[in-house]
């Protein structure tokens, strides 16, 4: 999901006219005035700031010092000493929109909500046709995640202003979070009529994603890709086009993003699962080995790694040690057990020794021991008995397999076979029987892959590049 631009409403200097005290003194006040606001306007706050206190203390009342003052605090970080500035130069002149926004305005740096939002709508009442009224307003309600009561206010500023490019961003952003996707496709459409941008088009090809135009959303975004070929654009590109089953194209772009920013992990997952459902299972291994590389504690990287090895147990030996490593980074970790202790099995069937078999014993029982509740931890544990043809152990592993995932066609035809082994015939037809219509749901299993890129591909997006 792209983020919202929202930076805190800006703060807005009044202009600095002080009204005459009393015959002599007027010039010295007013250059003393001029002298602290040359300094803050010069970014020399501490300057400024001396000068300020001892114009308080001089005049404690007047409404050019106190916003000052308040503004130089501001611009210090020191929020909690601008307040009292601001809300003096509210009470000595309350109709002042800008006074009114410094305080809410710093207000919402405070974490004050209720109360910078109420001076905000105050701003608003004061001058309800202002752009940056209505912009504050906006995106101070975009700030607290209320996008919906951000829209109208973002609207009138954009009225206010058409020309606006950042609020008429942030709008087509409001109105695509919130379900409007017409509106967000014409308010894009508008913009770009005015400045031609990358994250236009990125942002008009999630708008077609949604609204189910899968071919004007890969358009968009391979435009984006092609003005500002960023990680985050080509990831949005290649993520369409593995939405939607291209996968030629898609590897085409993930392999070519991970020439140019070979730091990013997302690439490198995409990459992997094009190849992975293309069938190309040992360039799937490769690329998500890769994606382990770069950001080594990502449970993501592994899950599709442990699916590419099922089917390519070709390069054991890597696989197994980026499993040994994910182990050793996480070793609370029940998941990280049991791809450890899988990967092992997998890659030496063919000359697995007993203490191997051993090895992978243990770490199938630390997973349960961290997570009971691990069905398909409990069936592998079952399947190494069956395999040292110990079935009177592999039984009640079977049946806590069966307990906990009762839709695993495997546990149900294995603990069948247990019970062949047991002499329990008729249990042992029951369960074949329940596989067998357990078996069909493989176009389930199709649909649960596409479930799982498509998680992926919405998840990753707007995502930082490097791990």
């Amino acid at each position: 999901m792209l983020l919202f631009r929202w930076p805190v409403a800006a703060l807005l200097l009044t202009a600095l006219w002080c009204a005459p005290a009393s015959g002599r003194g007027v010039d010295t006040l007013e250059s003393r005035v001029q002298s602290a606001l040359a300094h803050y306007n010069a970014r020399q706050y501490a300057a400024a700031q001396r000068e300020l206190e001892a114009l308080e203390r001089d005049v404690p009342r007047n409404f050019e010092v106190q916003e000052l003052l308040g503004l130089v605090y501001s611009a210090q970080g020191q929020e909690a000493k601008a307040t009292p500035r601001f809300e003096a130069a509210v009470r000595l002149q309350p109709d002042s929109g800008p006074a009114r926004n410094n305080l809410a305005t710093n207000l919402a740096r405070l974490g004050k909500a209720s109360s910078a939002e109420k001076e905000f709508k105050r701003v608003v009442e004061l001058e309800p046709a202002s752009y940056d009224a209505n912009h504050n307003l906006g995106e101070f309600y975009v700030g607290k995640g209320d996008i919906a009561a951000a829209v109208p206010y973002l609207e009138r500023a954009q009225q206010a202003d058409p020309a606006s490019y950042d609020n008429g961003y942030n709008l087509a952003l409001a109105y695509e979070t919130t379900g409007r996707l017409g509106d967000a496709s014409r308010q894009i459409r508008e913009l770009l009529k005015q400045k031609d941008t990358a994250e236009l088009h990125d942002l008009l090809g999630e708008v077609e994603e949604k609204s189910g135009n899968y071919v004007s959303a890969v358009n968009e975004y391979q435009a984006a890709a092609h003005m500002d070929p960023s990680e985050s654009n080509l990831f949005d590109w290649g993520g369409e086009l593995l939405l939607h089953q291209t996968w030629g194209p898609a590897i085409q772009v993930f392999s070519a993003g991970l020439k140019r920013y070979p730091n990013s992990a997302r690439l490198a997952v995409g990459l992997g699962l094009a190849h992975y459902v293309q069938g190309s299972y040992d360039d799937a291994v490769k690329a998500l080995m890769t994606a382990t590389d770069v950001n080594p504690a990502d449970p993501q990287a592994y899950y599709f790694l442990s699916k590419a090895y099922d089917q390519s147990p070709n390069q054991a030996d890597e696989v197994i040690e980026r499993f040994r490593r994910f182990a050793d980074l996480r070793p609370n970790d029940a998941q990280a057990e049991f791809y450890y202790a899988m990967s092992l099995w997998k890659g030496r069937r063919s000359d697995i020794t007993p203490a191997h078999l051993d090895q992978v014993e243990a770490l199938l029982k630390k997973c349960i021991a961290l997570d009971p509740s691990s069905g398909e931890a409990h069936l592998q544990l079952a399947n190494l008995y069956s395999q040292r043809k110990n079935y009177q152990e592999a039984e009640p592993e079977y049946q806590q397999a069966v307990k906990l995932s009762p839709d695993l066609p495997d546990a149900h035809y294995r603990l069948g076979q247990a019970y062949a082994h047991l002499g329990k015939q008729d249990l042992a037809q029951k369960e074949f029987q329940i596989h067998q219509t357990l078996y069909e749901r493989h176009l389930a299993e199709i649909d649960q892959r596409r479930s799982e890129i498509k998680q992926f591909v919405y998840s990753m997006k707007g995502a930082p590049a490097g791990p």
